[in-house]
């Protein structure tokens, strides 16, 4: 119930905000029921009404106002007493009248009616209702003789239907109700009659009809059948007789090709009227032979583009919505190819009345103010404006000081509650007329918001926002918004306040969300109303589907990811052509995807996602292409049969959605190679014939495979088999070859012509040879089922001219080309001489030989073999090398160079010549002597002895010396944690070195170091080594070099031995127990434990019995811990007897003192458990100092 009356309220709501923003207040009737108000005419019938007669008359006529209006109705100018006809009654609290036509005539309810709704406040009246009744005459009984007409002439069947009410909507049929075929030779007219510019054979027919369908009472009327024959001049003459007393002749003459004339409108031009806002329609039809085609253009502009149609194939132009811009003259062309034809029409537009701001608006005033009723309306011709009051002429109501009309105006000034009234404002011309009414409604109440209280609203982010506040008062409200603590009213940027009291941000944010609070205000009162506003973000599809190509039978997926608003629920549809998806289990639909498995062509199509919330929504389209391998061609067709060539041709197969981009013609021989296709041809997707070259001797039996971006069909059928007849050779082998597998013979090759190239039986091959010296003569013989011959006993490497044919029993082949062979090759017989060396630098030589003559070298010339090795390094640590190498040069060359040779080295080489057989004798064994080159690097770098302060570099000399070693350079830098390189320092030294010690170095974490070698040619490639000095490492090597040196380890010595002579006279004295009294001691100290050792005399007090287990005063402990007395009564020589003491791999010691006694450790408990570092342990030692 609350629902229902929510949706109550909001409607009226709408229409109070409508009636705001065009200045004008409604009085909302249905929430505030106490106002009163003048009537308002709500619905009535148009002022057209045709009636059917099988039907009862409906005449509409409702209205509101506060009281309910009472109803009255004239009929064509007097009054109209429902009362009086039983046929006739009124609706309850309505005015529409239902005639009952069962019980009356319906010709009896013709006339104008108008209806008039009035209350204590006014009247208001309808428009004129003009009642007809719909007419659908039947056809006047009439018999058409048949129409005989010569072929090519025009003719018009005419169809004149009896006039209806509406008019009929024509069309032909023929007897069977098949609409007859219209194209530019025949079409209908705009009256209904058929047009033929020409006539030809098949237009003969004896069942030209033409139907009326008349609307209104949804019957179909048919004019009696027309019989046309079309005949050619000959025909006629020969069946005059038959013809001429029940037959209509037309033309008689014999009819040529013709120029066009209009058969429709006739003469040159015409005019034309139509109202603005109708339908203007216009034709021209035109005869000619051939046909000719209708063009249409506007003499003064451009056809209006998105109104204008052409219909009925170029002869009609129709535009929709006529305005003034379209008057003018409209060129209809009629042209074939013997001339033209031209009609002018001259359009004229004329306009009934048409609102310019609309109708006048209703007034709602407080007493004492002041207003207009404005009725601002057009036409052509202009219109004439007449007022009136409560439906009467205004010049006879009661006289009104605050009224004066002037023209289409009503000024009101100073109104009272008397000035209540319905003003009637009617504009017309001869083309039609506007009436509408509007009140004046004078009231006095205090503002009221009719928006409802705590009201949500909710929008998306970056959208606009409109919150209302719909109200009611009289005088009008004035309204105001505050935010929130109501600081200021919302008035500018981003607030936009609109006439009818709502507030807009254009583009909401999320700091506009909150409370706002509208406020109503007149002379009687105020009123507030609070409303709230949300922002949500705004619901998006980030992933998009794609477009899609997929095959047949495979699988496709469609993404589309949303991003939304936490606080919105979306829901995601899925369409295929803006239709549901098909019920079917291959299509699974997720949250964000839409798949479909083994795809159809079926499938294909617009798949659209669409995202929805309460407050927006999202989609996006993509386009899924079914694609497949073509379907294989049909119906091969052999056409154009020669001995050579035959014309294939073929009905494409159906492409599946990717174009075919090739046919590949395929062709099995079922005399040589049955069972086996092989291609013929390839021929572009456009094409569907090929003409194919043909071999003689051949059964060809043809297929067609189309091939598309997919693959390749399936092959069509076989098409007939074609045989060709057998003829000589057209070819000869190719490939012909003369060379020897010996010394003395010669051996001819071919490649053998295949069964299709034989183009007969029995193929064999005339083989013919001649040494090519002038005067020798050919030697032939005959070759079958072979593709080689040997011919023996002949001289070595001597040059033969060979020629091989082919033969079949039709004949032989061409004349064959002559091709150059060589009898078998022998072994060179003779050595290169002159043989000799340039050095060029450490690693190359440039050799020079005088060629063999190639008589002496016995076959094909291969190249140059240089055989060489290194004898011995001249460098007395390198070993000798007596490996052989081969450089070969390809090709008849005279020198060549000799590179990768080792400097500082003693060479051998010698040069052969070699041919297909082998290699010929060697050349004299010349040598030479590279220089000395630069070293290689040396064989390793490493870093020893490593300090604080210095380290030893040591390294092995180059393996490769490449000369004498004159000295080595060693570079190095210091490298930071940051890997930034410091100053480098250079040092050169001498060649019999293999280590050298850095001293003085400033501490650095790394050290980066470069040692190459260096020759008299100069210094070799460097060494290169980065070494990490760790902290540790250094302090254990200095502690390891003190505590080896010989003075330490006497100062060492010496202060123990001195500390043994302190302690034995210490004891010494502490046996005198006579001098030092106990009890005096036990007296002044209350602690025993803890008694001092004197410093100035090394005399001890007096102790008791358990004084072996006190420590001794003035003993020194090291930094990390406490060395115990008992420990120092040990001599050094007890390190490590307690178990805990070790050593570290370098020898420094990291063990802690270790006491001999369990109770000791109890008396002294946890004090010395730490063990000390290395470092603490040196500074220990150097303390005793």
């Amino acid at each position: 119930m609350m629902m229902m009356e929510l949706r109550h309220l909001d409607a009226a709501l709408l229409v109070l905000i409508l009636g705001h923003l065009s200045s004008a207040l409604e009085v909302p009737l249905d929430l505030l029921p106490g106002l009163p108000q003048p009537p308002t005419i709500t619905h009535q019938s148009p002022k057209e009404y045709i009636m059917d007669p099988r039907e009862n008359i409906i005449i509409h006529c409702d209205a509101k106002g506060k009281p309910h209006p009472s109803f009255s109705w004239t009929r064509n100018g007097t009054h109209f007493d429902v009362e009086q006809d039983p046929s006739v009654m009124m609706r309850p609290h309505s005015g529409t009248l239902v005639v009952d036509l069962s019980r009356a005539r319906p010709e009896n309810f013709e006339g104008v009616f108008q209806c008039t709704a009035r209350n204590k406040y006014g009247s208001a009246v309808s428009n004129n209702i003009v009642v007809r009744q719909s007419k659908s005459p039947l056809w006047s009984k009439e018999k058409f003789k048949p129409i005989v007409v010569q072929e090519g002439v025009s003719l018009v069947l005419p169809c004149r239907p009896p006039a209806g009410l509406p008019p009929p909507i024509i069309f032909w049929m023929d007897n069977n109700f098949q609409k007859l075929p219209q194209s530019k030779r025949v079409s209908q007219s705009l009256n209904g009659d058929l047009y033929f510019s020409n006539v030809r054979r098949e237009d003969s027919r004896n069942d030209y009809i033409c139907y009326a369908r008349f609307t209104h009472t949804q019957t179909i009327q048919q004019k009696q059948p027309i019989t046309v024959k079309v005949l050619n001049l000959d025909a006629i003459n020969d069946t005059m007789a038959d013809y001429y007393n029940d037959t209509e002749l037309l033309n008689e003459a014999p009819v040529d090709e013709r120029k066009p004339t209009f058969l429709i409108p006739s003469g040159h031009s015409s005019a034309k009227m139509v109202l603005r806002g109708h339908v203007l329609e216009m034709e021209c039809i035109a005869e000619g032979l051939p046909t000719p085609e209708v063009s249409w253009t506007k003499v003064s502009g451009d056809l209006p583009g998105r109104r204008a149609s052409f219909l009925h194939f170029n002869k009609t132009l129709r535009i929709v919505n006529v305005s003034e811009s379209d008057a003018g003259d409209y060129r209809c062309t009629a042209r074939n190819q013997l001339g033209s034809a031209q009609h002018t029409i001259s359009v004229t537009v004329k306009a009934a009345p048409y609102w310019i701001s609309g109708p006048p608006k209703n007034l709602v005033l407080a007493p004492g103010e002041s207003g207009v009723l404005t009725c601002r309306a057009s036409g052509t011709p202009k219109p004439s404006i007449m007022w009136s009051r409560n439906g009467g002429p205004i010049e006879n109501s009661p006289k009104d000081i605050s009224r004066k009309v002037e023209d289409d105006t009503i000024i009101f000034t100073d109104v009272q509650a008397d000035s209540s009234a319905v003003y009637q404002c009617n504009i017309s011309n001869p083309y039609g007329y506007l009436l509408s009414n509007a009140f004046v409604n004078v009231l006095s109440e205090p503002p009221r918001v009719l928006t409802p209280a705590n009201k949500l609203y909710q929008v998306i982010e970056n959208r606009p926002a409109l919150m209302d506040c719909s109200s009611f008062g009289s005088p009008i409200p004035k309204i105001t918004w505050f935010k929130d603590s109501r600081a200021s009213t919302l008035d500018g940027d981003p607030y936009i306040l609109h006439d009818n009291g709502t507030l807009e941000i254009q583009v909401a944010q999320p700091q506009h969300k909150g409370k706002y609070t509208c406020v109503a205000t007149n002379m009687l009162g105020i009123y507030e109303n609070h409303v709230y506003l949300e922002t949500k973000e705004p619901t998006r599809i980030i992933k998009q589907p794609d477009d899609k190509v997929v095959q047949r039978g495979r699988s496709v997926l469609f993404e589309c990811r949303v991003k939304h608003d936490k606080d919105l629920l979306p829901s995601v549809i899925w369409l295929k052509d803006d239709e549901e998806l098909p019920d079917d289990e291959r299509f699974i639909v997720e949250f964000d995807s839409l798949s479909i498995t083994d795809v159809s062509e079926r499938d294909a199509g617009t798949y659209k996602c669409i995202v929805n919330t309460t407050l927006d929504h999202d989609l996006a389209t993509a386009e899924l292409t079914v694609v497949g391998r073509p379907d294989p061609p049909t119906d091969l067709e052999l056409t154009d049969q020669k001995k050579r060539s035959v014309q294939l041709t073929w009905i494409p197969g159906e492409e599946h959605n990717s174009p075919i981009e090739e046919f590949v013609i395929q062709y099995e021989d079922s005399l040589h190679r049955r069972g086996h296709w092989h291609d013929l041809a390839r021929v572009p997707g456009t094409k569907t014939t090929a003409h194919l070259k043909l071999s003689p001797h051949v059964y060809y039996t043809f297929r067609v495979l189309a091939r598309n971006a997919v693959g390749l069909s399936e092959p069509s059928s076989p098409s007939r088999m074609y045989k060709t007849d057998p003829a000589a050779p057209d070819q000869n082998p190719k490939d012909v070859r003369g060379s020897g597998t010996e010394h003395n013979n010669l051996v001819i090759t071919w490649q053998p012509l295949s069964g299709l190239q034989s183009n007969g039986p029995g193929l064999h091959y005339k083989v013919s040879w001649r040494p090519k010296r002038p005067g020798s003569d050919w030697t032939t013989v005959t070759v079958a089922n072979n593709s080689r011959f040997t011919v023996s006993g002949t001289p070595t490497f001597s040059p033969y001219e060979i020629k091989v044919q082919a033969v079949n029993d039709h004949g032989d082949g061409p004349e064959p080309a002559v091709a150059l062979g060589y009898s078998g090759e022998d072994l060179p017989v003779s050595a290169p001489t002159n043989v000799r060396a340039t050095v060029v630098n450490s690693t190359l030589a440039e050799l020079h030989w005088d060629p063999v003559p190639l008589h002496l070298i016995r076959g094909h010339v291969q190249g140059y073999k240089v055989y060489y090795w290194r004898r011995h390094n001249l460098h007395k640590h390198n070993p000798d090398h007596m490996e052989k190498r081969i450089l070969t040069f390809s090709g008849n060359h005279s020198h060549g160079m000799l590179p990768g040779l080792h400097p500082f080295s003693h060479y051998s080489f010698n040069v052969r010549v070699f041919n297909k057989k082998g290699d010929g004798p060697r050349s004299t064994t010349q040598q030479f002597k590279t220089p000395e080159g630069e070293p290689g690097p040396p064989v390793s770098l490493s870093v020893t002895d490593p300090s604080l302060d210095s380290l030893t570099l040591a390294w092995s000399p180059p393996h490769e010396h490449n000369g004498h070693i004159t000295g080595y350079d060693l570079k190095y830098q210091p490298v930071n944690n940051s890997n930034e390189l410091g100053p480098e320092e250079e040092l050169a030294l001498a060649a019999n070195e293999t280590s050298v010690t850095l001293k003085n170095l400033k501490y650095s974490p790394r050290y980066r170091f470069y040692l190459n070698a260096r020759t008299s040619a100069g210094a070799g490639p460097a060494f290169s080594l980065e070494h990490a000095v760790k902290l540790e490492e250094a302090v254990t090597s200095r502690q390891v070099d003190i505590a080896t040196q010989g003075w330490f380890i006497g100062l060492m010595c010496a202060i123990a031995l001195l500390i043994l002579v302190l302690l034995i006279i210490c004891f010494i004295q502490r046996n005198k127990g006579g001098k030092y009294p106990v009890k005096e001691k036990e007296d002044a100290h209350t602690d025993p434990e803890f008694q001092p050792m004197k410093d100035d005399d090394c005399t001890f007090v007096e102790y008791s019995d358990n004084e072996d287990h006190k420590p001794l005063k003035g003993s020194r402990t090291p930094s990390n811990g406490t060395v115990k007395r008992d420990d120092s009564d040990d001599s050094l020589v007890d390190y490590g007897e307690g178990g805990d003491g070790q050593f570290n791999e370098d020898g420094s010691f990291i063990g802690q003192y270790s006491g001999k006694s369990s109770s000791r450790d109890n008396a002294e408990g946890q004090e010395s458990s730490g063990a000390p570092s290395p470092i603490n342990a040196m500074n220990s030692l150097n303390s005793f100092v």
